[in-house]
């Protein structure tokens, strides 16, 4: 875990379960129910960022209980590395990370606007993913 200069996160002591990591969890369920709803009407691109959300805020969720005062990022791979969280989640925050910026603005991606460049299996994808961090979340939280 790097909680020195420069990491995302300000740490103040040991765990503590507060009001905020349960509001962030249930953030993030909500914005998972989302990105489902957003794959029954073939929005890929709203998927994979809801899932990129899903995620972070999960991650978020388990820094407050862990008793981090504040995140100051938005990247699921930096959250997780401050957090010493590793392997298949780090891999997943890899991933979920490139569809922050890419889904949401049309220059973003050379040849097409994120509307029409998402395709169906990105979103399979960024749904299986996201629901790895919500697994850990709750089970962070209900170990706190």
């Amino acid at each position: 875990m790097y909680h020195g200069i420069g990491s995302p996160i300000s740490f103040h002591g040991g765990p503590v379960m507060d009001n905020r990591s349960s509001l962030w969890l249930k953030q993030a369920q909500g914005e998972n129910k989302w990105a489902k709803d957003a794959f029954g009407s073939g929005n890929w691109a709203l998927v994979c960022f809801l899932c990129q959300q899903t995620s972070e805020k999960a991650l978020k969720a388990i820094a407050f209980s862990m008793g981090v005062t504040q995140v100051r990022s938005h990247s699921t791979f930096e959250i997780a590395e401050s957090l010493g969280i590793n392997g298949e989640l780090a891999d997943a925050s890899r991933i979920l990370d490139q569809y922050y910026m890419t889904t949401r603005y049309p220059d973003a991606l050379p040849g097409g606007v994120p509307c029409e460049m998402f395709v169906k299996s990105q979103a399979e994808e960024a749904l299986r993913l996201a629901e790895l961090f919500l697994l850990r979340a709750r089970a962070e939280l209900d170990d706190g």
